[in-house]
């Protein structure tokens, strides 16, 4: 059995039985779990990294996408409930801090194990943020919004088989995110972190502090220099920020880790 696929929702680069704490990652709209690979070296053998992976994408291309935040939420909890034997904490960014949330609030639904942190980035609160309608509009205006976020490589656009196939599952995750209508809930038991790129047009320092109303605890914010996809240049000093807010060292000497297949 391939260890590294957890069924069709969860990815895990590497097996860590002796594990303190899992460490489950909610990708962007348009992302995949393969973006959060590269975090692999720089954690700590005291993380077990999980990544979400969504419909119609990579390894799922086949699958259709899920635009419905109900759905989608209910099926991740329902993958992530064999990984709950020891504590975990939940990363998102942009779409996926919204997915997360939701995440957090269903496993208070069902009384299971509440995560350790709430961690979110790029992103207002899911009560705060701005709702478009990109996802009625035509490609074009798709792909400009998708350019105005610089996370899309100019030539993967610039190819039609390979444009029209991102474009399909990108359409349906904005679908998602703009017709989703957060919960109305308690604040969370568990801490928030926020972090957010200096230069990011989607969510800035009082976009930030909107999650204060998340959660029960002080909020935690850092920010980073960068736009919308500052965790990929600033990927080492926002891991070890995540160390930091979860109370362990992050900073470790880079390791290279086998390829999965």
């Amino acid at each position: 059995m391939n260890q590294s696929v957890l069924g069709p929702w969860l990815r895990r680069p590497v097996v860590r039985p002796e594990a303190r704490l899992r460490l489950v990652c909610f990708p962007h709209a348009g992302g995949a779990a393969s973006s959060f690979r590269p975090w692999q070296r720089l954690l700590p053998d005291e993380i077990e990294h999980v990544t979400v992976q969504y419909p119609g994408r990579e390894d799922r291309f086949a699958d259709s996408p899920v635009d419905s935040m109900d759905v989608l939420v209910r099926q991740v909890v329902d993958a992530l409930e064999p990984l709950l034997d020891r504590p975990c904490a939940l990363f998102g960014h942009s779409m996926g801090s919204a997915v997360a949330y939701e995440v957090a609030l269903e496993l208070r639904r069902r009384d299971l194990q509440a995560p350790v942190r709430l961690l979110a980035a790029g992103r207002a609160s899911p009560h705060h943020a701005v709702v478009g309608d990109i996802h009625h509009q035509d490609d074009s205006a798709l792909i400009d919004e998708l350019a105005r976020y610089g996370g899309t490589p100019q030539e993967v656009l610039a190819d039609p088989e390979l444009r029209a196939a991102i474009l399909g599952y990108v359409r349906g995750d904005y679908r998602l995110i703009e017709t989703y209508r957060p919960s109305s809930a308690e604040p969370l038991d568990c801490p928030v972190s926020v972090f957010f790129g200096s230069r990011d047009p989607e969510c800035g320092a009082r976009d930030a502090e909107t999650w204060s109303g998340t959660t029960r605890h002080p909020l935690t914010v850092t920010a980073f220099d960068g736009g919308h996809f500052f965790l990929v240049p600033q990927r080492a000093l926002l891991v070890e920020a995540i160390g930091r807010d979860l109370g362990l060292d992050f900073r470790r000497p880079a390791r290279t880790w086998p390829s999965t297949p």
